[in-house]
């Protein structure tokens, strides 16, 4: 498995660095890996680990919202270190214009009629890029073409 051998190798190296963020990081990111693996009863395939690591770094970027509003600035740093660790094992994200590009290959594909076949056409760009593009600013574009 080489994400999570990946994580491994890098906790041992933050360990010889004497890097404790880093290696506290890792550690979390390993233990939510184990969490899913346990929970999935199985070996997290790269996908999987993917969405894990991205469900690491929504909730990060969501506390950052909430430190931001009783301006928190330290714990806002430390929250994007935290990020940029986590982004080391992210496949490269779609740039806006990929995103556009592929909202518009679906939509001239599906030739969705309304609002209402907003769902659909979200599940087909699901399956195809949400490990490598952010799903909520897909969601927006998607829903402003309607």
């Amino acid at each position: 498995m080489l994400g999570i051998e990946k994580i491994s190798l890098d906790m041992k190296e933050s360990m010889k660095n004497q890097d404790k963020f880093t290696l506290n990081v890792l550690r979390m990111l390993k233990s939510a890996l184990q969490l899913e693996s346990i929970s999935l009863k199985k070996e997290l395939e790269e996908k999987e680990i993917i969405t894990v690591i991205k469900r690491n770094v929504k909730q990060r970027k969501d506390s950052i919202t909430e430190y931001q509003k009783y301006n928190k600035t330290e714990e806002v740093e430390n929250l994007q270190k935290e990020i940029e660790v986590l982004k080391r094992y992210l496949p490269k994200e779609l740039t806006e214009k990929e995103i556009d590009e592929k909202i518009e290959e679906v939509f001239q594909k599906e030739k969705p009629e309304s609002i209402k076949d907003m769902g659909k056409i979200m599940k087909i760009l699901t399956d195809e890029i949400a490990t490598i593009a952010d799903m909520s600013l897909v969601s927006q574009k998607v829903k402003n073409r309607f």
